[in-house]
């Protein structure tokens, strides 16, 4: 058998400050990548795929079926966080990461080489279903994956700043995305745009998957991977081969307690934390990123545009807000801001309901954009560090993969559909300011019961609650 005798780990082995460098770059591009292929293709779904790919049917149900293959890749996603997250766990976090953006960059752009319905009829909306499946699948655990690999590269004291890149990252997606198509919509026809405009963004992120494949192929591996006590040769022990080690007499007390910490613990307690930090943060965004930008449009008859453009503009503050908040995070720890964000998010929901039906369009702006920053943004960027901190090395990718991705089809999937039915029910705007304040709280609560996790050895085999 292999020597698997191992010194109890004091501390990730350590690294340049130019690995730490090309591992913040690769984390923020890979969230970028990813945010910016959904956008892309959730865009064109709304916008092109109902006449390209469901030409036959009337212009309700193609949109309604273009927006179905958008869905289906939620559900791929939780199967790659299944699937891919307990691959990183066992054989590292770089080769994971190396595989899901080349599956998340190689069907973006396949989707546009596509042939159309016209030219061979359903198999062209069935190849776009499968490539879907394949782009959420590999997502699934994209941001999971950067979130996890940028907080073990991350030195202890910046921590929070460094991992919140990942959160930059879906900024940098949404709004190249966003402009990208905005380009083509201003100089092209709609000729021009059903017949060969719409494959130019989804053909042009070829050349960004390459420049991240090769950063991601030359990138070193987690130094919290390489110093985890039940990892010999690159892979970690199963359990049955920790167990074993445990009965060598050859083990120190010291070395027996570090193993024994990462299989024995019982699991579920930090699962449920992250999953109540996860529920605010991505309850929040469905409500105000997505529910409120028809509902501005629909029922408050304002100009389409209004709404979109205070996303942007919070988005491009957001710049701000999230390395700020990771920098305070590191500064004062991770549940006093959790506790200040939760509590203002509360007390400023009404308020900012107020602001959004108040017939200004400029009052609506500030609410959108702080409601954007505080409720969404600052939780988003506190999240990418406290989640990878609150789960033990030896299961941490696939605990933060799980509780993104459940907590993300659970609040932001079905929020938007409850608010719309208590908005049309109670014919008032409350139910959504009471939504917010629920899903903060729901979040202001873990923060409370989860345990400080600022400058923990992530290098620990099991979870911190």
């Amino acid at each position: 058998m292999t020597d698997t005798t191992r010194t109890e780990p004091t501390g990730p082995a350590t690294r340049t400050t130019r690995d730490l460098t090309k591992a913040a770059v690769s984390g923020w591009l890979g969230t970028a990548m990813e945010f910016m292929d959904f956008q892309l293709y959730s865009l064109a779904a709304a916008i092109v795929f109902n006449k390209i790919f469901f030409p036959d049917v009337s212009p309700a149900i193609g949109l309604i079926a273009a927006m179905a293959t958008y869905g289906v890749g939620y559900v791929a996603r939780l199967a790659g966080a299944v699937y891919f997250g307990r691959m990183g766990d066992r054989i590292g976090r770089k080769k994971v990461l190396f595989l899901t953006i080349l599956l998340m960059g190689a069907s973006t752009t396949l989707i546009g080489a596509l042939p159309t319905y016209a030219s061979i009829g359903i198999l062209a909306p069935i190849l776009l279903v499968a490539l879907r499946l394949v782009q959420g699948f590999g997502a699934g655990a994209e941001i999971a994956g950067a979130t996890v690999m940028l907080a073990e590269y991350a030195p202890t004291k910046r921590r929070g700043l460094v991992s919140s890149l990942v959160s930059l990252g879906t900024n940098s997606g949404t709004l190249a995305a966003s402009g990208l198509w905005a380009i083509l919509l201003a100089v092209l026809s709609e000729e021009q745009l059903l017949s060969w405009g719409w494959r130019l963004p989804f053909l042009l992120s070829f050349l960004l998957m390459i420049f991240a494949v090769w950063l991601r192929r030359n990138l070193k591996e987690s130094p919290v991977f390489e110093e985890r006590a039940d990892v010999v040769d690159g892979v970690a022990m199963s359990r049955d081969e920790v167990e074993t080690v445990l009965t060598d007499s050859a083990l120190d007390e010291k070395q027996e307690s570090v193993l024994e910490a990462g299989i024995r613990q019982r699991k579920g307690k930090a699962f449920f934390l992250a999953l109540g930090l996860r529920f605010g943060q991505a309850g929040n965004s469905g409500l105000i990123q997505t529910f409120l930008v028809g509902y501005i449009a629909t029922t408050l008859h304002a100009e389409r545009s209004v709404p979109t453009d205070a996303i942007v503009y919070g988005s491009l503050l957001g710049f701000l807000t999230v390395p700020l908040v990771g920098l305070l995070g590191d500064r004062f720890g991770r549940r006093p801001m959790y506790l200040a964000l939760t509590l203002l998010t509360m007390a400023f929901a009404f308020p900012m309901m107020m602001l959004i039906t108040s017939d200004s369009t400029s009052a609506l702006m500030l609410g959108m954009v702080l409601g954007l920053n505080v409720g969404v943004l600052g939780l988003f960027s506190l999240e990418s560090v406290t989640m990878a901190e609150l789960f033990g090395s030896r299961t941490r990718f696939t605990q933060l993969a799980l509780a993104k991705e459940i907590g993300g089809i659970l609040a932001t999937a079905i929020g938007p559909v409850v608010a719309a039915t208590l908005t049309a029910v109670t014919g008032s705007w409350w139910p959504i300011a009471a939504m917010l304040v629920v899903y903060s709280l729901i979040t202001l609560v873990s923060a409370y019961l989860a345990p400080e996790t600022r400058g923990r050895d992530l290098v620990r085999l099991e979870d911190a609650a």
